[in-house]
């Protein structure tokens, strides 16, 4: 196992049973290692050589004993440790330079294409599964491949502290039972905002990959979307996300911290929700649906509300949420 740092199997063996006998005598090595004197003799000249063997006393025929092998052989590997790392580094700059070249001459290193809503479904489960550092989502209404509630490895993620930011189409909101799925991800550490529209569907996976469906919600049949790598294309896709998420409303399901709440006044967890649905444009009918409680409830609510930021109009009530922190 020594060679790797100059040491043949030879001298190993010769170096181990020396440590294991303290002191020995060459014809003592003989007996035991069952080789070859001039054999054993030609190893222990090369480990004395190496720094690894000594006679034990003056004596011309003094028994032999071993040397500490870290300080023998601790230069040789620290020079094999600095081989393979400059090894490993030259490595990776001619993969990095291998998978340019191939995206420039191959398209299909770029993009890859799959179809049905299966492969699809499993595809998002595996780049989840896999994310480090953050997973970037447009959710739009009648989801293609994967319901919020079917996505459990978005809680797996989170949990070993991936970053979450999703952007939802307001319909979506609307859909029974979405709000709830929004809500469990906000609390378990989802960042969630919410847009009247949203261009496609896209999902980004720690800024490395994108998967983006290729064929309109529309035109029926089997689901179709593209993974694609590293690339123009990708730094597109990120720069198209992070220019919506900016034009999105936070949506949260907590009260912010007091700090946060201006004039004293902090709203309960609640009135968190119904300001977060009402600002992103939630009819009061739907918020009334998605609280359990009467569109008269959510009226009364917002009107007081309102009196309490001091304003007189539904616009007021939203610059007013968004300036004391409410939302």
């Amino acid at each position: 196992m020594l060679h790797v740092i100059g040491l043949s199997p030879g001298e190993e063996e010769v170096y181990r049973c020396l440590v294991q006998l303290t002191t020995a005598g060459v014809e003592e090595l003989v007996e035991r290692l069952r080789r070859p004197r001039v054999e054993v003799v030609a190893h222990l000249d090369a480990l004395r050589g190496k720094g690894l063997v000594l006679p034990a006393g003056p004596e011309p025929h003094a028994p032999l004993r071993p040397l500490a092998p870290d300080v023998a052989l601790g230069e040789a590997l620290l020079r094999r440790q600095e081989a393979l790392e400059a090894a490993r580094a030259a490595v990776t700059q001619l993969t990095e330079e291998y998978r340019a070249g191939m995206r420039r001459h191959d398209a299909d290193h770029l993009v890859e294409v799959i179809t049905g809503a299966g492969v699809l479904r499993e595809r998002l489960r595996d780049l989840q599964d896999a994310a480090r550092l953050e997973v970037l989502w447009f959710c739009r209404a009648n989801p293609l491949a994967m319901s919020g509630e079917e996505n459990v490895e978005e809680f797996d993620a989170l949990a070993r502290g991936v970053r979450y930011r999703a952007i939802y189409e307001r319909e979506m909101l609307l859909e029974p039972g979405a709000l709830e799925d929004l809500e469990r991800g906000v609390r378990a550490g989802e960042q969630a905002r919410v847009l009247d529209r949203l261009p496609v569907r896209l999902a980004i996976v720690d800024a490395r990959t994108a998967i983006c469906p290729l064929v309109p919600d529309r035109d029926g049949g089997e689901p179709s979307a593209a993974v694609i790598g590293r690339s123009q294309l990708l730094d597109a896709l990120l720069a198209l996300f992070e220019s919506h998420w900016l034009m999105a409303t936070p949506l949260r399901s907590t009260a912010p911290p007091a700090d946060q709440a201006g004039d004293g006044y902090r709203p309960d967890a609640d009135e968190v929700r119904l300001l977060s649905l009402f600002v992103a444009g939630v009819p009061d009918k739907s918020i009334a649906s998605q609280l359990g409680v009467s569109r008269r409830t959510v009226q009364r609510r917002l009107a007081d509300l309102m009196t309490v930021a001091g304003v007189d109009t539904r616009p007021g009530l939203a610059f007013q949420a968004a300036r004391r922190g409410w939302i």
